[in-house]
């Protein structure tokens, strides 16, 4: 089971932290993804993060998202700075064989 938190109406240039509560599997061990989705369009990723700590980002991050884990806390977060309202959208979080039901992040003035 995956279950974000953390969105909400931020103003253009604020920032949120998103976080992912994992159960059920081995947390560990897993590669885990965030991923983000508008209406209309295909979900797409925003980050990643392998089991040892690596890391990727889509392009549109730009050193603004910070990906990573606590795997003591079976926790995955997104740090989220200088968000633009492009960035708006309902964020999954994903292990790479489900999805959590998502968050909804709105930046707006």
């Amino acid at each position: 089971q995956l279950v974000e938190s953390g969105g909400g109406l931020v103003q253009p240039g604020g920032s949120l932290r998103l976080s992912c509560a994992a159960s059920g599997f081995m947390f560990s061990s897993s590669a885990m993804g965030w991923y983000r989705q508008v209406p209309g369009k295909e979900r797409e990723l925003v980050a990643a993060i392998t089991s040892g700590g690596d890391t990727t980002y889509g392009y549109f991050v730009r050193g603004r998202f910070t990906i990573s884990r606590d795997n003591a806390k079976n926790t995955l977060y997104l740090q989220m700075n200088s968000l633009k309202p492009d960035d708006t959208a309902v964020y999954y979080c994903s292990d790479g064989r489900g999805w959590g039901q998502g968050t909804q992040v709105t930046v707006s003035s």
